[in-house]
């Protein structure tokens, strides 16, 4: 009994010697599996520290802002279309398309039976007022001797101002013609401006009942813009907003103008509504037809934080800043992008007015604190 007593203490003593081991052993791996936690923040270096551009979180007027795109057009209310008020053959064409001129210029020659007619119009005119002027004396002289009846007198007189009346209307009639006698009707511009269109070709044969101009002018001091705006954003745009305008031809050159004209309805095929912006075009920089980003900004009169865009990053489908506590240290914040207008973002959360942020470099420094 004795001896098995003994057998059994040696056999639970070597059992417990074994899971001792063994307990150690999975403590030791355990030990060696488990991760580092305990590392320590990143701090950003003095070498990088010394560059680095900061800024604040500012609260502001909530300003929003929608990009469109446009076409320039002409002024239609500085644009004139130009027709031969006679008929006849064009000669002598002195103009080209995209010439600048003057108002009164003469920019072709139509010769015209028109205008001669005109002309013996005005000499048949001259020739009865002068026969009318003489009836008139010597009906007059004939009354003062006695020889003539004031009835005579009368139809004298009648006969006389007629003659006046019809030679001043032959006149104005050739005046309105371009007061030429030699046949020619000169085609002149009623306004200074950009021959934008030109119909007209030497020798042509013209009617006056030509529907298509054979000149138009354009004052390009001031050009519109026409914007299209969808469906879902007839609701932002509103009379009176103000516009930059930028295009391909002039990068970096940004045109401010407002919204003047807002057409409230659809294009039945583009589903696209136009809006009208009147620019001021000194230099001429803008040109008919030129294609243009339209950004109409508007404000709400509601007060939000914005931070440099510059300072936003974007990453796994979330908008995060870093905040600078001063001595190197930065983190990450993720922040709700609201808008944007330019250089600014307005936010609704995530940091608070006077938080400082940092705006250069921040994609770099933010690799750094995830890894």
């Amino acid at each position: 009994m004795r001896i098995q007593a003994n057998l059994t203490i040696k056999t639970l003593t070597g059992a417990l010697f074994l899971g001792a081991g063994f307990l150690f052993l999975q403590s030791c791996n355990t030990s060696a599996e488990k991760p580092n936690d305990d590392r320590a923040p990143y701090i950003i270096p003095d070498s990088l520290l010394k560059t680095l551009q900061f800024d604040s979180v500012k609260q502001g007027e909530l300003i929003n802002a929608i990009t469109l795109t446009g076409q320039v057009d002409f002024n239609q209310d500085k644009q004139v279309n130009i027709f031969s008020l006679v008929s006849g053959n064009i000669q002598d064409i002195k103009v080209q398309l995209g010439d600048y001129v003057t108002a009164g210029q003469g920019l072709a020659i139509v010769k015209s039976s028109e205008m001669a007619g005109y002309t013996n119009n005005l000499i048949q005119a001259q020739t009865n007022l002068v026969a009318a002027k003489k009836q008139l004396d010597a009906t007059n002289a004939l009354y003062k001797a006695g020889l003539a009846s004031i009835l005579d007198v009368t139809n004298a007189q009648a006969n006389y101002d007629q003659a006046v009346a019809q030679l001043e209307m032959v006149k104005r009639i050739l005046r309105i013609n371009g007061n030429d006698t030699s046949g020619n009707y000169v085609i002149k511009a009623p306004i200074g401006g950009f021959v934008v269109q030109k119909f007209a070709t030497n020798s042509q044969a013209i009617r006056p009942d030509n529907s298509n101009p054979l000149f138009t002018i354009s004052d390009l001091k001031d050009v519109w813009v026409w914007a299209n705006v969808y469906e879902g954003n007839v609701d932002k745009i509103h009379l009176g907003d103000n516009v930059d305008v930028t295009t391909l031809s002039h990068p970096g050159r940004v045109f401010k103008g407002k919204v003047d004209k807002i057409m409230h309805v659809l294009d039945p095929n583009s589903r696209v509504m136009k809006v009208r912006v009147v620019i001021l075009n000194e230099d001429y920089a803008l040109r008919p037809q030129m294609f243009a980003s339209v950004t109409a900004t508007s404000t709400t009169h509601q007060q939000a934080i914005y931070i440099p865009q510059s300072a936003l990053i974007f990453d796994h489908s979330q908008y995060y800043v870093l905040v600078y506590h001063g001595a190197g240290k930065a983190n990450i914040t993720p922040v709700q992008k609201l808008s944007s207008l330019g250089d600014k973002i307005y936010l609704t959360d995530g940091v608070k007015v006077g938080d400082t942020v940092i705006k250069s470099s921040a994609l770099q420094i933010y690799d750094q604190l995830n890894n």
